[in-house]
């Protein structure tokens, strides 16, 4: 596996491969892995003839108040991981190659951006699709993969990527979970042991919800059983329980609806924010 920092050589490696008719997958990161990380980068592995990872803590999707200077670092850990599931580059770049002194272009997707995560954290998709199309860019890879637990993020690199008629197949892996049903998250290191026994709750809530809305319960009625579960679960808040449109992202009307929807959520347990969502 080789370890690249500098763009140069990173596109003088890709361009030797496609040269040689050789595909390339790409698993973009922030660190911190677990196995959803690694599941992705198997799926790369099992799809394209060459696996690219990258490792930037991306500090544009991070507002003021957030976790930029203690959101968790551990790159030779990572390094081993990557390795271990058949990586074959893991692209590393510094800030100063991600944001050149004197960079001011931002890529934002404004409709799908300002739905649910956008409500509570405005800047948020802005970075991750600046963040993003400019990875993309230098890796230049044939497939993308992300993992679906971060469910609006994929719609939304799918609709950039559309938009952008970039020549690339976004791929969604499914949400990895511990064995108590908590989808995993480098942030679920944050939780305390007792605040852990509680966080499995928020999928069992929505999985509860949606297995109701199937049995002809209302979205809203369904939604709010969900929160009040919660909160006597012990979660300080719950921002929000919706179920939306798989694709657009838009809530579906109040009545029961003839298609497939999906459930998603965020909430706080403590000092940790927590999202997860299930399809219906």
């Amino acid at each position: 596996m080789q370890i690249v920092r500098a763009l140069e050589e990173l596109r003088a490696i890709v361009s030797e491969w496609k040269r040689n008719g050789l595909s390339v997958g790409f698993v973009p990161t922030m660190g911190a892995l677990h196995e959803g990380h690694l599941s992705l980068m198997r799926l790369s592995v099992s799809q394209c003839d060459r696996s690219v990872a990258s490792i930037y803590v991306n500090p544009t999707q991070f507002a003021p108040h957030e976790d930029l200077d203690s959101y968790p670092r551990q790159e030779q850990a990572d390094m081993h991981a990557l390795e271990s599931v058949g990586c074959d580059l893991v692209f590393c770049p510094d800030a100063a190659l991600m944001y050149p002194e004197g960079e001011e272009t931002r890529v934002s997707v404004p409709d799908m951006g300002s739905k649910l995560e956008g409500q509570f954290r405005p800047h948020f998709f802005g970075g991750v699709a600046t963040v993003v199309t400019k990875l993309f860019n230098q890796v230049r890879p044939d497939k993308a993969y992300f993992g679906e637990k971060d469910y609006q993020q994929v719609q939304i690199i799918r609709r950039m990527v559309t938009d952008l008629s970039m020549p690339i197949d976004i791929v969604a892996g499914e949400t990895k979970r511990a064995a108590d049903g908590l989808a995993l998250s480098s942030r679920n290191t944050y939780l305390t042991p007792e605040e852990r026994q509680i966080a499995p709750s928020l999928k069992a809530a929505l999985h509860r919800a949606a297995i109701r809305m199937r049995n002809g319960t209302l979205p809203g009625e369904a939604i709010s059983e969900a929160v009040e579960t919660l909160e006597r679960a012990g979660f300080a808040k719950v921002e929000y329980i919706e179920a939306v449109n798989p694709a657009t992202l838009d809530p579906v009307p109040s009545q029961l609806p003839d298609h497939p929807c999906r459930l998603i959520a965020a909430a706080w347990m403590g000092k940790t924010r927590l999202i997860d969502n299930i399809p219906v």
